[in-house]
């Protein structure tokens, strides 16, 4: 018992830094702003370039590390984005970050749903694997709260390259430990590498990213944007007609017709596009607008933060105890109620009233996350667990690539106190964001999307089916 929690403890770490380092660095923006003389879209492309080239190479590594081993993949992980880390440090200017950027996410990729698929093959009984996943959202509440708040002092105290240091103690001591304590496994019968797939996944979100960040900045009408997302549909019609003809696909689209894991999918994708896009408005808003330092920034957020740490294993105690529904339409509701008094953000808001809707987002994002990766990895065969993770880890950063390039195309070209007007669509999006949480968390969790999951049981192989009977 004790060593299952001693791996979970290790798996968590990789978690830390990853989630750590999502907060710290957008509390970093106005400051690279300044000191790189960055656009908003470079600023996007700050964030997105990470989340890119994680989203696309996620389903990847899970399947590597199903075949090669997963504590290696672990630490190979841990490795590059460490490594990555230290570079972004070093960058001499805006072009140089965001190639490393891209380091760091090549490293991620390796991490959460690698060490997701550890902790499944560790606990294997339903409901002490619902609570190791509550407290694995507890971490992220956890790394969410500690971001702005160290990385402000950071930025304040050392600049803005200070944030990317924190990384690497963690990053080494991680990697000890899992060479030291986390087994080594693999599943007993690993996919094959898809290549065709995995560079038809990066060209539909390389397409589409590309186009909603540069389009405000190159015109709508250009042929160069026009162009990326006609690259990016075709290249979804061309990934839905050949994955289907695979034996072992990149993705498999049959575990799409279940109800609940489309479901899950949709919502994470949903809600993480809400937490890319609040993180990415807010900490402009409170710097460029409200004239508050990194460290106040930060300090103002932590209510947000904290209350996710609180709820996050909560939510998996309730997942384990009643099943999904229950949380995920709380987490609807909270994220329409918290976001709604957004949509009318002036420069000179209450900060009592911002404080409120940061508390009832932070319980929105921390009941959330806990039913989406319940759902999309008991969905799915525990010999395949690296690629379940991984399938639910990408629609997460898809959602964030998507929540940054949306919303900050939104707000592309307003400076100063027209920034708070600006951002206004913004908060609207993330609204009907909620509103898409609360309706699939309905829809997908009853007896009609029960039956569609034996369906597809009944139609996929052997292990899938004896899975989803158990």
């Amino acid at each position: 018992m004790r060593r299952r929690y001693l791996i979970l403890a290790i798996c968590c770490m990789s978690l830390f830094i990853v989630g750590l380092d999502a907060t710290i660095v957008n509390i970093a923006l106005p400051s690279l702003r300044t000191d790189l003389n960055a656009s908003v879209a470079g600023l996007q492309w700050t964030i997105d370039a990470y989340t890119l080239v994680l989203a696309s190479l996620l389903v990847l590594s899970g399947s590597t590390a199903d075949r090669i081993g997963r504590r290696r993949t672990f630490q190979t992980g841990l490795v590059l984005f460490t490594a990555g880390s230290l570079l972004c440090s070093l960058a001499p200017g805006l072009g140089w970050l965001i190639a490393f950027r891209a380091v760091q996410a090549i490293g991620g990729s390796m991490l959460n749903p690698v060490a997701m698929s550890i902790i499944t093959n560790v606990f294997t009984e339903p409901r002490e694997r619902a609570r190791a996943i509550g407290v694995w959202g507890g971490v992220v509440g956890f790394s969410m709260a500690l971001g702005p708040v160290l990385g402000g002092a950071l930025v304040d105290s050392l600049g803005w390259r200070a944030i990317f240091w924190v990384n690497v103690p963690v990053g080494i001591a991680a990697f000890l430990l899992a060479a030291r304590f986390v087994p080594e496994s693999r599943a007993p019968r690993a996919r094959r590498i898809d290549p065709v797939g995995q560079v038809l996944v990066f060209l539909v979100l390389a397409g589409v990213t590309y186009g909603i960040i540069e389009g405000p900045v190159v015109g709508w009408s250009s042929y160069k944007i026009w162009g990326c997302f006609v690259l990016g549909a075709l290249s979804l019609v061309a990934l839905l007609i050949y994955e289907p003809r695979r034996e072992e696909p990149l993705i498999e689209l049959r575990f799409f017709r279940s109800a609940p894991f489309s479901g899950a999918t949709l919502i994470a994708l949903s809600a993480f596009a809400s937490l890319a896009g609040f993180l990415f408005l807010n900490s402009i808003y409170l710097q460029d607008v409200r004239g508050l330092s990194p460290l106040h920034a930060g300090l103002w957020t932590l209510p947000m933060a904290a209350i996710t740490v609180v709820v996050s294993p909560l939510s998996g105690r309730l997942v384990g105890a009643r099943g999904t529904r229950l949380p995920l339409v709380l987490a609807g509701i909270a994220f329409i109620a918290g976001m709604l008094p957004m949509t009318r953000l002036t420069a000179d808001t209450p900060f009592w009233l911002l404080t409120f809707c940061y508390v009832v987002f932070g319980f929105a994002f921390g009941m959330v996350n806990s039913p989406i990766t319940n759902t999309a990895v008991s969905g799915m065969p525990r010999e395949q667990a690296g690629v379940a993770a991984a399938i639910a880890s990408t629609s997460r950063q898809v959602g964030g690539a998507l929540g940054v390039a949306v919303l900050g195309a939104a707000v592309s070209t307003a400076t100063g106190a027209d920034f708070a007007a600006s951002s206004r669509t913004g908060w609207w999006i993330i609204v009907a964001l909620g509103a898409v949480v609360l309706v699939l968390g309905l829809v997908t969790t009853g007896k009609w999307a029960r039956a569609t999951t034996e369906r597809v049981a009944v139609h996929t192989e052997p292990p899938m089916a004896a899975k989803i009977a158990g």
